[in-house]
């Protein structure tokens, strides 16, 4: 199988080097400045294994590399909010022997959040979920790092909306040769909202920086049980926090990285940092407004940091430039509006 990793970022970048790493057929999908870089000098990837580099071929978009291959897989890597336009672009692309990848080419959303596969869905026969558990950053244009040691990261797979298939079973099997943990689920999702919750963070970890302080765990805490509360509401199951500890345990730990940089913070962090104007509040913490809404259930702190999150990425304000007690006092505000 070849591997078509569109959006070759953090984590299509760690995804894609480590599997070109093991010997796999890999192309990397990117723009601008990240494009133009894979393109003349190559992946860098930065591990606790040391760096690597990793000359493949490179495109912009489908038309670069004409008919599809009957045995290609596409793995989305872009950041949700910009999933539709991905998936525009890469659904009508044609395919050896007849058809579109569309009709018959294997999507898998390696995405935070939900949506993706739900928008996937609307225009793709086959798409396939999966949990990222990938600490990765996007240092410079051509440059990834990816801190995860034994394993570079977990990622959890299967058919969207529930299954497995041999699909999914070949590609866990080329991703476990790769560095990865890959562990093939029939309920793919119920691991996928559990990571919601983790995530809904993020937009702490953008707005006020690393939430290491007793104020900032504090406030975690009460991002997540609104986010718990929704998901019970909804009857939507997720995996216990007993059950990812259990999955990860001791096989992924993050490493300093010898010479090279560090990881300041997450996806929604990295997005504030290099100043793309967007966030992907909307599909975390969004997400749970959402389904509080269809549900009946009030979710003024995780609406609250959804707005946050969206007026830094517009107005480039500083990745951490609020303090955190700020964000509480605004938490508290929100919270006794709502009650």
């Amino acid at each position: 199988m070849r591997y078509i990793i569109i959006g070759a970022g953090a984590v299509g970048g760690a995804i894609g080097g480590r599997l070109a790493g093991s010997g796999h057929d890999v192309v990397l999908v990117a723009r601008g400045a990240h494009h133009e870089a894979l393109r003349e000098r190559g992946l860098r990837l930065v591990t606790p294994d040391g760096p690597s580099t990793h000359r493949l071929p490179t495109a912009d978009g489908p038309g670069a590399l004409g008919e599809l291959r009957a045995d290609d897989v596409l793995v989305l890597a872009v950041k949700t909010q910009d999933s539709v336009a991905a998936l525009e672009a890469w659904g009508p692309a044609p395919v050896a022997g007849g058809g579109t990848a569309a009709e018959r080419l294997p999507l898998f959303c390696a995405q935070n959040g939900v949506e993706s596969q739900r928008l996937a869905l609307r225009r793709f026969r086959r798409v396939y979920g999966v949990c990222v558990w990938l600490p990765a950053t996007f240092v410079e244009p051509g440059v990834v790092s990816a801190a995860g040691a034994p394993l570079t990261g977990i990622l959890h797979l299967g058919r969207f909306p529930h299954g497995t298939d041999d699909t999914v079973r070949a590609v866990a099997a080329d991703l476990s040769a790769s560095r990865f943990e890959a562990p093939v689920v029939a309920d793919v999702a119920r691991w996928q909202y559990a990571k919601l919750l983790a995530n809904l963070a993020n937009a702490i970890e953008a707005v006020s920086g690393v939430v290491d302080s007793e104020e900032a765990v504090a406030l975690q805490g009460r991002v997540r049980a609104e986010g718990e509360a929704v998901l019970v509401a909804a009857g939507i199951p997720y995996a216990s926090e007993e059950e990812q500890k259990e999955a990860r345990a001791d096989k992924m730990r993050l490493v300093p990285l010898d010479g090279g940089p560090g990881r300041g913070g997450g996806s929604s962090w990295q997005s504030l940092s290099r100043g793309t104007g967007t966030i992907e509040a909307d599909y975390l913490n969004g997400e749970i407004g959402l389904l509080g809404r269809l549900h009946g259930v009030s979710t003024p702190l995780n609406d609250l940091l959804q707005r946050l999150a969206n007026g830094f990425a517009r107005e480039g304000r500083g990745a951490g430039s609020m303090r955190v007690a700020e964000l509480a006092r605004l938490a508290d505000e929100a919270a006794a509006s709502a009650g």
